[in-house]
Order: C-alpha cells, then sequence, then structure tokens
C-alpha cells in the first residue's frame, strides 16, 4: 500500500511506502515521474520507503570494492557514486526535484541534502556533521566518527533524482560485503547502534519537518 499527498502539478507530492520496494521498481517510478515533471504533467516528488537487502553500484563503483560477491544482489545503476548497501531498517527518501525552479546547482543541492539529514537528526538529539571530501553525514559513536547516511545522486534535464539513505536500524553487517561509497577507513552506524530507538513514521515525521525547514515551499517552474 502507497500513502500520498498529492497537490497541484507545480507542487511536491509526498509519497510512503509501507512494504520493501524492489529497486527497479523504484528507478522506473522515478524516471516516469522525472518525464512527467519535465512535462509539467505533475510536481516533485519525495519518496520514503525501504528496499530489499540488496548492494547497488554507481557509476564510479570499482569492481574490488564488491568484497563479497554473490552476499546481497547487485543493482547497477545511473547514479553518482560507488557501492552502496540498501535494506530494511534503513529508510530510503527517494527525491525527484528541480534544481532549474529551485535556482540550485548540484553541489548546493547535495549540501541542501546533508542539512535535510542533519536537521532531522537533531529531532532524535543526535548531532550529524559534514566531513570535506566526503559526502554523506557524519556522528561520533563514541569510538570516532561514523557514516549514518549517504547520498547519491543523478541529474538529468535539471532535474535531481535518486537521493539519501538513513540508517535507523538495519542489518549494519551486510556493509561488509562492501567498501561503503568507497570509504574503508571508517565505519557505518545507525541509529540504534547510538542506542536510540525509533520508529519509521517518527523518522518520516522527523524527515518532513526537516525538509519543510531546509527547502521551503516548492518551487513553480521557470
Amino acid at each position: 500500500m502507497t500513502l500520498s499527498d498529492r497537490l497541484p502539478a507545480n507542487r511536491l507530492e509526498w509519497r510512503t511506502s509501507d512494504r520493501p520496494v524492489a529497486y527497479p521498481e523504484a528507478v522506473a517510478a522515478m524516471e516516469a515521474r522525472l518525464a512527467a515533471l519535465r512535462q509539467s504533467r505533475a510536481g516533485e516528488l519525495v519518496w520514503l520507503l525501504e528496499h530489499p537487502a540488496l548492494y547497488t553500484a554507481g557509476t564510479s563503483a570499482r569492481a574490488e570494492e564488491l568484497r563479497e560477491p554473490g552476499r546481497l544482489p547487485v543493482f547497477e545503476t545511473g547514479r553518482g557514486g560507488r557501492y552502496t548497501y540498501h535494506g530494511p531498517g534503513q529508510r530510503i527518501a527517494y527525491a525527484v526535484i528541480d534544481l532549474r525552479a529551485r535556482q540550485l546547482d548540484v553541489r548546493r543541492y547535495v549540501a541542501s541534502l546533508e542539512q535535510w539529514i542533519i536537521e532531522a537528526l537533531l529531532r532524535f538529539n543526535v548531532k550529524g556533521e559534514r566531513r570535506a571530501g566526503r559526502v554523506g553525514v557524519w556522528v561520533h559513536d563514541g569510538a570516532g566518527e561514523a557514516k549514518i547516511a549517504a547520498i547519491g545522486l543523478r541529474v538529468r534535464h535539471g532535474i535531481a533524482f535518486h537521493g539519501l539513505s538513513l540508517n535507523v536500524d538495519p542489518e549494519l553487517a551486510h556493509y561488509r560485503g562492501i567498501v561503503p561509497c568507497g570509504i574503508a577507513e571508517y565505519p557505518v552506524t545507525s541509529l540504534a547502534a547510538l542506542g536510540l530507538t525509533a520508529s519509521m513514521p517518527e523518522v518520516d515525521m522527523a524527515l518532513r519537518q526537516a525538509f519543510a525547514a531546509v527547502f521551503g515551499e516548492p518551487a513553480g517552474r521557470r
């Protein structure tokens, strides 16, 4: 079942899926929304979902960074970046956003996505931080710094799609099958690993509130 807040074509639609969504299904839906947005037949979309356990390989993925071939299904994708893991307990936020209408270049948009995560984490009293040269959001887990959220994008015709993943309570052991985002020096963590219990509805509410704080109202077409 999918729940949607449907708004006029120049507005933003929020969609939440309460079942794991197959990766090819999600990509096809984003592609369709991008085409509709470009033709002014639909508005922007933020889709909150989970995937079954899988790895995705971005356009910069290196074969040697798949440490355990065969452990999980691998999907090649057109987004930027390298290997990452998706699975139950991880909140994916796929965003189909018109960068031109919002007057954002890719660099500013990535920074805005990071700020979106940081603002959402603050609602759980977690301090998220940026790191120069490392896209995503980082936290201190007691032993040092660890990555709690990843970002991967593709931009076509001035419209960005794919988005971010926030670790709520995923199976962190699956990250051992890859070099996450090409970064071997630092671990990956989650809200649960930090000792926080948060339901997906609570995370979704935090993401919606933080999105409004960072991005404001949806932009009209130019």
